[in-house]
């Protein structure tokens, strides 16, 4: 690891401004939206931290569709170390991902460097965009030319993964917490935008990623309040702990979150609710979450 990296899974804009020209330091944009409209590629080349790369969810932090569970099924190690080569990566680098949404986004690429056995590696800007442009730095347009590096030798693994089946079982299981990612008016079934089926997994808690934050697209709450936030749905105190969302990319902000409070062993559903809705024999539960949460 770089002698400059940071403890723990978060940068602040002050640490990456001041690190910036580091060649042990790879920044990535993951910028990505769902439902049309604008793309990352295009805010991207709108203007970016100085010397960012862009990865896109669909092409680069996943599989195709239909390849594996849900719309984002995880990469395989070939496909995703050849992402890592383009970005110029070498073992003890520091990649730090960023995007516009608090790090929702940037913390799947954070994920899959712990998932292929490469978690030392991996930070996420906390604030991301905003918070850099708040402190008052520019962005750029130029587009960085990285010469590709040998493959990296990644193995899956590394961070803990539920199937289907796996989380069925563990919702009739009272030591275990599922928790969902997405915003609330989807857990509750009022709205379903993408998905087969409206609802969540029966059992599971709401716990939308923005509430991981200060405000929307902001930075992470301080200790206590995100610690405040977790205990509340009986997570921390879980021997297992399950997070999932839509397809598996927003439910990494709350394995983030997990992992700040030291439950790195939370495990994350890859297919998430685009998988379990689309099993018609599997049921599905509208409303508030239990106990209020």
């Amino acid at each position: 690891m770089s002698h400059a990296s940071p403890p723990g899974p978060l940068v602040d804009v002050s640490w990456l401004a001041g690190n910036l020209g580091d060649p042990a330091v790879r920044l990535v944009d993951c910028r990505w939206y769902l439902g049309g409209g604008k793309t990352g590629a295009e805010e991207y080349r709108r203007g970016h931290l100085p010397g960012a790369v862009h990865l896109d969810v669909d092409a680069h932090l996943a599989s195709p569709r239909g390849t594996g569970p849900g719309r984002h099924p995880l990469p395989r190690a070939d496909a995703f170390a050849q992402v890592l080569s383009t970005l110029g990566v070498t073992p003890g680098m520091t990649i730090v991902a960023y995007d516009d949404a608090g790090g929702a986004m940037a913390a799947r690429l954070w994920w899959l460097l712990r998932y292929f056995g490469f978690g030392d590696m991996g930070r996420v800007l906390d604030g991301g965009l905003q918070a850099w442009l708040a402190a008052g730095h520019a962005l750029s347009t130029d587009v960085p030319t990285l010469a590709p590096t040998p493959l990296l030798p990644l193995q899956g693994g590394g961070a803990p993964l539920a199937d289907r089946a796996t989380v069925d079982r563990l919702r009739h299981d009272p030591t275990a917490v599922l928790l969902d990612a997405r915003a609330t008016e989807r857990y509750e079934g009022r709205i379903e935008p993408i998905d087969p089926r409206p609802g969540h997994i029966p059992g599971a808690h709401s716990a939308p990623f923005t509430e991981n934050l200060v405000a929307p697209g902001g930075t992470f709450l301080d200790r206590g309040r995100l610690e405040a936030v977790h205990r509340a749905t009986g997570a921390l105190d879980a021997p297992t702990i399950v997070c999932y969302c839509g397809s598996g990319v927003t439910a990494c902000h709350d394995l983030l979150a997990l992992a700040l409070l030291g439950r790195e062993d939370a495990v994350l559903y890859e297919g998430s609710w685009s998988d379990w809705s689309s099993d018609s024999s599997l049921p599905a539960a509208t409303g508030p979450s239990p106990r209020g949460t």
